[in-house]
């Protein structure tokens, strides 16, 4: 008995051979090659014999339903639609605290700080290397008097914040609760995020301060405290954008971030902690690029990936702890200087590929940034562009509109055992600490961004207004410059920080924060105690150094 599948293979090489390929033989096809941003080859047409064995259940099942494939909630956006957080952090933490204060006022739900660099290597803002930084990048936080002012008439009890910070997350996070608690909000009530992830420091982002191994002793530390005293805080936002701006694959994106995801399980789990106190309450966060169908299945993928190893690998019985949500910020790579305002539209689609691949907070790109932190207006438009899709395009009326698609059922298929081969290419390795230090994870994306590189220069990847429909005109755009004195203000407030705490309390509190980095207690508390005798960041971050040392990456090329 001939199946329904040899019917419509038969079906589909008739038409092969048939009207298209009596078009090919008329007109061709645009080009020899048809590829995906990440270079991977896509068929001319897709049907259910791309999927054969199909199983509905198994793969897809309903959304807030193992395997999670279709959504980690079971109404998804008609019930509540994702979070809208623009990540946005300037100059001084006044700045910075008028520009949230515009923006919830325009609708954004949920706010995102942006560091500058020197907290974020954690140096204060007098440090020699500190120079010429302070303000530029994001904001300046140099201590608890820094974040008061940050969160100034924002009730932190009633809205959340995730915070892009790593090497130093603990000591933000504890700024975090002791503004709170300053608001007479206690640390059981804030909500938000820490981006938390050192791995993928190594990986791409290059912003460590420790030696892998402290990083993961301090990381799981958090883990153990937040269990207990800020229960409403995710406390990692796993990262995989940051290794899709270093010019990682999407599968390498997928797959780097979740072998990170499952090492920091392992980590807590061997720390002592049980798996469902802490694993409900990581996150993760990838980037959108600009192929639309990859981008889905690759969220997609994600989901069903997570879902499976916690059941499985982990024995994790809540089954909060198999979702995989995720923030989404789209792809601050793929912006060009030239024609900014091409910009708006690859933000709206990969913020489009974001929606339709069911994430549960987006941050959309302004169209300057390829020039430098957004004006006012540009992040209006962003914001705008989100709730346009949210509330005039439709797509937010359906769960998984997509679902069942030969080609993205396909490409999901296919981006999940690519990520598989990965993490069985990194178990050999000894794993992600240990594929690290050999350079493994580097060397993946530096070849897989030289050859991004090279389609681009080979006219093989179209960006249009740079290797394509160019003008050679420039077209000048306000943007946003932070003036020499605010460097001067902010030295100003920290040496005033300074003069007016007790210092003798706070080199003792500082002395026992190195005691304990020396043993094996938890040091959040210590953190905290000398977060809120105004310690500085790169007070605190300096007592871990003179015990953990500082890291260098070993010579890869």
């Amino acid at each position: 008995m001939v199946s329904k599948e040899d019917v419509l293979a038969r079906l589909k090489r008739d038409w092969e051979k048939g009207s298209l390929q009596k078009t090919l033989d008329k007109t061709g096809e645009r080009r020899e090659r048809f590829i995906t941003t990440s270079s991977r080859p896509i068929a001319r047409l897709y049907t259910p014999t791309d999927i054969l064995g199909f199983d509905y259940q198994e793969k897809l099942g309903f959304p807030g339903q193992y395997p999670y494939t279709r959504g980690v909630y079971p109404s998804m956006y008609r019930g509540r639609l994702w979070t809208m957080r623009m990540f946005a952090g300037f100059g001084s933490a006044e700045q910075t605290n008028e520009r949230y204060r515009y923006l919830l006022s325009q609708g954004q739900n949920g706010l995102s700080v942006a560091f500058h660099l020197p907290t974020i290597q954690g140096y204060d803002s007098d440090h020699p290397m500190s120079v010429g930084e302070v303000g530029k990048c994001g904001v300046a936080i140099d201590s608890l008097a820094d974040m008061e002012i940050l969160f100034r008439d924002i009730p932190l009890d009633k809205i959340t914040t995730s915070m892009t910070i790593n090497a130093p997350a603990a000591v933000l996070l504890c700024f975090y609760i002791a503004a709170a608690e300053k608001q007479g909000v206690s640390s059981t009530q804030i909500g938000g995020t820490i981006q938390n992830d050192l791995l993928k420091e190594y990986m791409a982002q290059k912003t460590w301060i420790f030696p892998p191994e402290p990083s993961m002793r301090i990381i799981t530390d958090i883990l153990g405290y937040c269990t207990k005293e800020v229960p409403r805080w995710n406390t990692i936002s796993i990262s995989g954008y940051h290794i899709r701006e270093a010019g990682s694959t999407a599968v390498q994106e997928l797959a780097f971030t979740l072998a990170n995801g499952l090492a920091y399980v392992q980590a807590g789990i061997d720390a002592g902690l049980k798996v469902d106190d802490f694993a409900p309450r990581l996150s993760f966060f990838f980037n959108a690029h600009n192929d639309l169908f990859e981008e889905i299945a690759k969220y997609r993928a994600a989901r069903r990936i997570w879902g499976r190893e916690m059941k499985e690998r982990f024995k994790a019985k809540d089954k909060r702890s198999y979702l995989l949500r995720f923030h989404t910020q789209t792809a601050g790579c793929s912006l060009t200087a030239q024609q900014p305002e091409n910009n708006i539209v690859r933000v709206t689609i990969q913020a489009l590929a974001a929606i339709l691949g069911g994430t549960q907070s987006l941050h959309t790109n302004s169209m300057d940034e390829a020039w430098a932190l957004p004006t006012a207006k540009a992040a209006t438009i962003a914001l705008r562009t989100q709730q346009i899709l949210a509330h005039e395009s439709g797509i937010a009326n359906t769960i998984d509109p997509l679902g069942g698609s030969y080609f993205v059922e396909a490409l999901t298929d296919e981006m999940e055992e690519e990520a598989y081969r990965y993490f069985d290419r990194i178990d050999k390795l000894g794993g992600v600490v240990a594929g690290i230090k050999q350079g493994f994870f580097q060397r993946e994306i530096s070849d897989a961004a030289f050859q991004y590189q090279r389609e681009i220069e080979e006219r093989e990847q179209i960006i249009v207004g740079v290797n394509e429909h160019s003008t050679g005109e420039e077209l000048v755009i306000p943007v946003l410059k932070i003036p020499p004195e605010m460097e001067k203000r902010q030295l100003k407030r920290l040496h005033q920080t300074r003069k007016n705490r007790d210092n003798p309390k706070v080199e003792q509190l500082l002395d026992r924060l190195r005691r304990a980095a020396e043993g094996t207690e938890n040091l959040l508390p210590h953190i905290l105690a000398a977060v809120k005798a105004y310690s500085t960041v790169g007070e605190i971050c300096d007592a871990l150094r003179d015990v953990y040392g500082e890291y260098e990456e070993p010579i890869i090329f």
